[in-house]
């Protein structure tokens, strides 16, 4: 099957449509990850045990990873079928109105333990529309680009989602620089009341983009498959345990953004709220940049070799960062911050949207994707809970932490030493094996 001209025709459009809805989507998801660091131990949870108020707020991050994998089967299921511009529209919406919906909870002294319920509701909501976004946004831009430029433009669904954590730091700066009766009061609830603003842009935005060709060709060709899921797991379950495996190094941001925010402002280290806020905020700015960069490289030389660049590299800088954060040491925390997840991750991060995308035809590349990716993510999610009980009592053990951190980077550089290189095949040949015709898919009949 060859893939028309028109399907590369708009890749700036679907490129920048991505970018948008990335960083609209992953505000939400983003600012969650602040509040739960440091609010929601003292709205939602009982303060008369602070270290497992934070263990149990930090769970609730998690949780909303749980939920990714189920939602990554429904949605990847429907992406594959009725095509990536419905799942896109749909996953913005959800996620939207589940935010704003966080900002509404009641906090544990109004309704006791009913608080921290409702919490976990709106939370596995945000999971399930942040399972389809990613994959469904990847495969967008992966089928429109031009294919010796495909890692340039799907790295812009992850500097959109960089986006997005930035604006969502920026949020939080003036908020958590709010007296403390206020901040817990009311001061928390407004980035997650912006929200809905977000919804309505990302609707507008995503509802003006076109379906991709190499789907609808695919659609009008061969059809596509009733039940995606099989195809996938008869023609690529060795792919998929890669994406899996490669989606652990998603634990460096978990860490990073929650499990390390929370120890610098802990007792024990003592750095301000808006400090470490201002660390997670220009470590971003600066993947904006690397990001694209990256990607750019993985169109010359590969994207095994830039993906084993981030993975490798970010098991030593985390140490290097968490360790600085241990010593108190501010401009220290703050250099090696950029380095660490500015840089060095941003290498992983920019090239991952078409390292995944290339392993999966066009019928299951949304579903390949989603599901691979969202197991993955599920455990990085629960990265943070583990790391906040192997730091200890006192939540300080940061060394074991780091180490923590370390070996979830094992995976990913397993995965990508094993995967193929694809960066110079031919778009309409990607996911089949060299020298074999794939199987052909089972036809949606009238």
């Amino acid at each position: 099957m060859s893939v028309p001209a028109e399907a590369v025709g708009q890749p700036k459009k679907a490129a920048t449509a991505a970018w948008i809805g990335s960083a609209l989507e992953y505000y939400d998801f983003f600012i969650y990850g602040s509040a739960a660091a440091l609010i929601f131990p003292k709205v939602f949870f009982d303060e008369s045990d602070p270290a497992t108020a934070t263990l149990l707020s930090l769970a609730t991050f998690g949780v909303a990873y749980a939920a990714r994998p189920v939602g990554a089967l429904f949605l990847g299921h429907f992406g594959d079928r009725l095509g990536r511009k419905k799942i896109m529209v749909f996953t913005l919406i959800l996620m939207g109105l589940s935010t704003f919906l966080i900002g509404c909870l009641p906090s544990r002294h109004q309704v006791g333990t009913l608080a921290p319920v409702l919490l976990v509701l709106c939370r596995v909501l945000q999971g399930i529309s942040a399972a389809g976004e990613q994959a469904s946004a990847n495969s967008m831009s992966l089928e429109h680009a031009p294919p010796h430029r495909r890692g340039f433009f799907t790295s812009f669904t992850l500097s959109g989602t960089q986006g997005g954590q930035l604006l969502a730091t920026l949020v939080f700066l003036p908020v958590a620089a709010l007296p403390e009766d206020q901040l817990l009061s009311w001061g928390w609830r407004v980035p997650f009341w912006l929200s809905v603003a977000v919804a309505v842009v990302g609707f507008v935005i995503r509802r003006k983009l076109d379906e991709t060709p190499a789907f609808e060709q695919q659609a009008a060709s061969e059809g596509v498959p009733k039940l995606p899921l099989v195809v996938l797991l008869r023609e690529h379950w060795a792919d998929v345990l890669r994406v899996i495996g490669g989606a652990l190094i998603a634990s460096v941001s978990t860490i990073f953004t929650v499990w390390a925010l929370a120890y610098a402002t802990s007792d024990a280290v003592g750095m301000s709220r808006s400090s470490m806020l201002w660390v997670g905020a220009l470590a971003n700015l600066v993947a904006l940049a690397a990001i694209p960069l990256w990607a750019t490289l993985s169109d010359r030389i590969g994207r095994r070799p830039v993906f084993l660049i981030g993975a490798a590299g970010s098991a030593v800088t985390m140490f290097l960062y968490l360790w600085a954060i241990s010593t108190g040491n501010y401009p220290l925390t703050l250099l090696l911050g950029i380095v660490a997840f500015g840089v060095v991750y941003s290498a992983a991060n920019g090239v991952w949207p078409s390292f995944y995308g290339e392993m999966f035809s066009t019928r299951v590349r949304l579903s390949g994707m989603a599901i691979g990716t969202q197991i993955g993510f599920a455990v990085a999610g629960f990265a943070v809970t583990f790391a906040a009980q192997i730091a200890g009592p006192d939540g300080t053990d940061w060394s074991s932490v780091a180490l923590f951190t370390a070996a979830l980077c094992v995976p990913p550089l397993i995965a990508a030493l094993t995967a193929r290189e694809t960066h110079k095949v031919p778009t309409e040949d990607l996911g089949e094996r060299a020298g074999q015709e794939a199987p052909r898919p089972e036809k949606v009949t009238a």
